[in-house]
């Protein structure tokens, strides 16, 4: 028999709020963040008040150190200059940034994310005959490759988005890119936020495991939830929900215009 999670978040928190304030709190320690547009700008932006006053937020269009009045809408959102440290060319931003070992954390989003952290964001089914075509890699290869670690927020934990096999690998992990003669500078992804709890793994040779549940989830519920025989810490955390504090600085300073918060 299937068990069906409860999926019930935080009495007036929403999912989006619960994740974003969730991966903020991953960022403790952490300088330099190259964050995506959605959650992980809203989870980057809330660090930044938060638990990581000095980080520097770098974008796929170059900005880096961006300070913007209010969020970006897009990723060539003209307001991510605004008071922004930097803004360099792609060639620039790839070859001396992200290539030259100067990003932390590489937060990235994923249709499917399998037991060694490779993600899926180019296609569900068939790659001929796809059911759903995405966008495809954009720079997360380059992210995935160059980046100390890479954090991925996945909204919905469920068999289908946690597969024991990709439908296809837009981004391998450092595991699969050595298996193919390749050594990149990283160790790939050590933390995935869910709906559910917190996956983490601590590098090359090693599977995500379960280290932490969302209060009212059980182990249980997590492994029936993924597709693949999941393992699980030798303790489970129950992890802390959203404070007052961080959900208004998230509501009324990080995103009051609810760009991203839905």
């Amino acid at each position: 028999m299937t068990v069906v999670p409860d999926r019930t978040v935080t009495k007036g928190v929403t999912s989006s709020e619960l994740l974003s304030v969730i991966a903020s709190r991953e960022l403790v320690g952490r300088h330099t963040v190259f964050a995506g547009i959605g959650l992980p700008t809203l989870a980057a932006s809330l660090a930044h008040l938060t638990v990581a006053p000095g980080l520097e937020i770098v974008y796929e269009s170059g900005v880096c150190g961006a300070h913007p009045s209010h969020l970006p809408e897009t990723i060539a959102d003209s307001v991510l200059i605004t008071d922004a440290e930097a803004v360099l060319s792609i060639p620039a931003l790839f070859g001396y940034v992200l290539q030259g070992g100067h990003i932390d954390v590489g937060f990235l989003g994923a249709a499917q994310i399998d037991r060694w952290g490779n993600l899926n964001s180019s296609v569900i089914g068939d790659w001929h005959r796809p059911k759903v075509r995405l966008p495809g890699s954009g720079g997360a290869m380059e992210v995935m490759a160059n980046s100390r670690e890479v954090f991925v927020v996945m909204r919905r934990h469920e068999q289908r988005s946690f597969p024991a096999a990709l439908d296809f690998c837009t981004s391998p992990g450092p595991d699969r890119a050595r298996a193919d003669g390749i050594r990149p500078r990283g160790a790939g992804v050590t933390r995935v936020i869910t709906d559910l709890g917190i996956l983490a793994r601590e590098g090359v040779g090693e599977e995500l495991r379960l280290v932490a549940v969302h209060p009212g989830i059980t182990v249980d519920q997590v492994r029936s939830a993924t597709g693949w025989d999941l393992e699980v810490a030798d303790t489970v955390d129950t992890v802390e929900p959203p404070t007052a504090d961080e959900l208004r600085l998230l509501r009324e300073d990080v995103d009051p215009r609810r760009v991203y918060l839905r």
